[in-house]
């Protein structure tokens, strides 16, 4: 101890005072030398760990406060200056290092404390996405009632049932007390309970639309919590019962159609309903947001499911009434075509019938005036076929606009030779004109075509009325028809607003303009004149006679052929102009052979006798047979009479030259017989030429001549001169169809 350089003790030593703190420096050191080998464990097993350089230094510290405390145990014995200088080489290390560490813990610590916040926003995060994943499967939860509920609504389309439906559903997925729909009454100046949940048969109570509750929830799209002692929740009689929390919902009333209560009107504008619906009172419940969005979300897929409900019905109720009305228009239909069906029935007798005794006063009076009378003797027959061929005009006009009327007429189109018609129709009227000492001229442009594509009888019966009525009309002065190509400036004329041509390449309008020096015509009157069986009131027009029916048919006659017609008057006295305009098709190039068989101009004189001609008649008809053979007499033929088909195939020969035949004998018809004919007569030049004689003017009766091979279809009735000139057709050509 002599030795020792340590500063003496300011108290003297105390040996057990000394063995204390020897133990606790060893034990001290054996600590500190401890816990860096824990350290060093701890590093090695964790994965990551931000701060390892950290725990180096701080095991540096530890490792150097043991070695002091260590080095420390020999300072309580006799020691040499090694010793000292170890212990403070130690203590200076240490304490180096300690300031270090302090210093490094004063820049660790911030980021320790900020690794703490972190972990509290994480912990909140959890907590927040636990919050979200629970409003997510509350959000599920509700979108499968959702679901469930609308299924349950669609399910059907009545809307009582989805009504009802709504109400038990929502009860059963909320566990409602009550649950009740209040609807608009038919005034819609009030509420009317109509559903509940729990009674069967609703009161039928009834609040005023307009409390402030109910504008209060009509105002709000979505669902508002209302007061349990409101009128609208006083559902049950008062003192029996007392609701929990009471919501309401709008119901929209959308494109509501028929949904009636107490037979309310059909609704126009937007109008609402009203859900009410009530917790438990006993319950701890309250009502949830997703709850709240449940109720509002079902309160819509109503409205929508109501809608689809009201369409429905609309639509049952569009197909009923649209199925009432096919019903009847199926009926009318089938009346109609029975009145027109009975009306060409009717029309085709009256027609056929009409036709022979017509046959018969032409025929005759045609053969009484190729005999020796006296002047008031030839007056009188003359009356009589001038009244005979007005009245067998009528006939042809009245069938004519009948099959106009139905649709039945078509145009039986084909090339003819247009000039050629303008010239018949002259020389057809000039016998006429020249009774009334009436000048008539026909001029045609230069530049009309000879020929054209059309329907030649139409066109020469519509210029023969207009012409005729020029004729009947004036008494004296002239008449002239001008016929031309109507150019392109023409075709829009100021009284053609309601005609539309469409120029072309290959086809042309034709206007024909038939001016008169007659009575004229006032211009209020000129629309009447195109209107069937009406006549003007000037008693010069009423007195000249005509059954009203040939400008009307003349008018469908041009309709029929695309084209326009209208009368230009400057008045009473003045005269009147015809004009119309018509379309035709520009035929291709035509060769000789085709040219050989347009119609020509009929010459004015033919063979006025056909002595020894043999000629055979088949009519049923008595009268109508005679009258036939009377006319073929007078002509010079040699004419055998037969009533039957079967005495026809017996008596005809090969001597015979021409075969006259009734269509609708009786036994075989006249289409049998003619096929009969055919067998009977195998080579062309053995076989006569048989030809109908019949008064049906239906298309089809040509049509069926034409199939049996008949040379010819002629209509009753037949006049003297008719007569010679088919007589004449017929040993010229072999055939002759006369236009139906």
């Amino acid at each position: 101890m002599d030795s020792c350089n340590c500063i003496e003790p300011q108290w003297p030593p105390d040996d057990l005072l000394m063995k204390y703190q020897y133990i606790s420096d060893f034990f001290i050191a054996l600590a500190y030398f401890s816990i860096p080998l824990e350290l060093i464990y701890f590093v090695k097993k964790s994965a990551v760990f931000p701060y390892r350089w950290v725990l180096v230094q701080f095991g540096a510290f530890i490792v150097l406060c043991g070695a002091t405390h260590l080095i420390n145990l020999w300072t309580f014995t006799m020691h040499s200056r090694t010793v000292a200088m170890v212990m403070a080489t130690a203590k200076v290390f240490t304490a180096a290092v300690s300031c270090i560490t302090a210093l490094m813990l004063v820049h660790i610590i911030p980021d320790l404390l900020s690794v703490k916040t972190r972990e509290l926003f994480l912990k909140n995060k959890a907590a927040e996405l636990d919050r979200e994943m629970g409003l997510i499967r509350t959000q599920e939860e509700t979108g499968r009632h959702v679901r469930m509920l609308t299924h349950e609504i669609r399910s059907t389309l009545d809307r009582h049932t989805i009504l009802k439906t709504t109400l038990v559903e929502l009860g059963r997925t909320l566990a409602l007390e009550e649950c009740a729909l209040w609807m608009p009454t038919r005034t819609g100046l009030e509420l009317q309970l109509s559903y509940t949940l729990r009674q069967q048969n609703p009161v039928g109570y009834t609040v005023p639309i307009h409390l402030p509750v109910i504008n209060q929830v009509f105002s709000s799209s979505h669902a508002v919590k209302i007061s349990p002692n409101c009128p609208v929740a006083s559902i049950h009689p008062s003192g029996k019962y007392t609701p929990g929390e009471v919501v309401a919902v709008r119901v929209p009333l959308l494109h509501l159609s028929n949904f009636q209560i107490n037979d309310w009107p059909e609704l126009s504008t937007k109008r609402y309903a009203l859900m009410v619906l009530m917790l438990p009172l006993d319950s701890a419940r309250h009502w949830h947001v997703h709850e709240l969005e449940l109720v509002e979300v079902v309160a819509d897929q109503v409205a929508v499911a109501l809608s689809h409900a009201a369409i429905l019905e609309e639509s049952m109720r569009a197909r009923d009434l649209l199925m009432e009305q096919n019903v009847a228009l199926d009926l009318a239909r089938r009346e109609a075509e029975t009145a027109v069906r009975a009306r060409n029935d009717f029309l085709a007798v009256m027609n056929h019938e009409m036709r022979t005794p017509m046959h018969a006063i032409i025929a005759l009076s045609s053969l009484l005036q190729e005999t020796e009378l006296t002047p008031e003797q030839r007056l009188m027959v003359e009356t009589i076929l001038k009244s005979s061929n007005l009245l067998s005009t009528l006939i042809n006009d009245v069938l004519d606009l009948s099959r106009l009327e139905d649709g039945s007429l078509q145009l039986d189109l084909g090339t003819f030779n247009l000039c050629a018609v303008f010239k018949e129709v002259l020389n057809l009227i000039k016998p006429i004109a020249s009774v009334k000492k009436l000048h008539v001229s026909l001029n045609l442009a230069p530049d009309l075509p000879e020929y054209a594509v059309g329907d030649e009888k139409r066109l020469m019966q519509t210029i023969l009325n207009v012409v005729g009525n020029a004729v009947k009309f004036s008494k004296d002065g002239s008449i002239s028809i001008t016929a031309f190509v109507a150019k392109a400036e023409l075709l829009r004329d100021s009284q053609t607003t309601e005609f539309f041509p469409v120029p072309g390449d290959n086809h042309f309008y034709l206007r024909v303009q038939v001016k008169d020096s007659g009575i004229g015509v006032s211009p209020q009157d000129i629309p009447k004149l195109f209107t069937k069986f009406a006549q003007t009131q000037s008693t010069a027009i009423r007195n000249s006679g005509g059954g009203g029916l040939g400008l009307a048919i003349c008018k469908r006659f041009v309709n029929l052929m695309e084209g326009h017609i209208w009368i230009e008057s400057e008045g009473l006295g003045k005269g009147c102009t015809a004009i119309f305009m018509v379309k035709l098709g520009i035929p291709e190039r035509l060769n000789e052979s085709e040219l050989a068989f347009m119609p020509k101009v009929p010459p004015n004189h033919g063979p006025t006798a056909f002595p020894g001609l043999k000629v055979l008649v088949m009519d049923e008809n008595g009268v109508s047979r005679k009258v036939t053979k009377g006319l073929l007499v007078h002509l010079g033929c040699d004419v055998t009479m037969v009533s039957s088909s079967e005495e026809c195939l017996r008596v005809v020969s090969n001597e015979h030259k021409v075969v006259f035949m009734d269509a609708c004998a009786p036994g075989m018809d006249g289409y049998e017989i003619a096929v009969c004919i055919h067998e009977k007569f195998t080579k062309r030049h053995e076989r006569p030429i048989i030809v109908a004689l019949t008064g049906n003017t239906d298309k089809v009766t040509k049509e069926n001549c034409m199939r049996v091979g008949m040379d010819g279809v002629i209509l009753k009735p037949v006049s003297l001169d008719k007569m010679r000139s088919v007589l004449s057709d017929l040993l010229e050509h072999r055939v002759l169809f006369e236009a139906i």
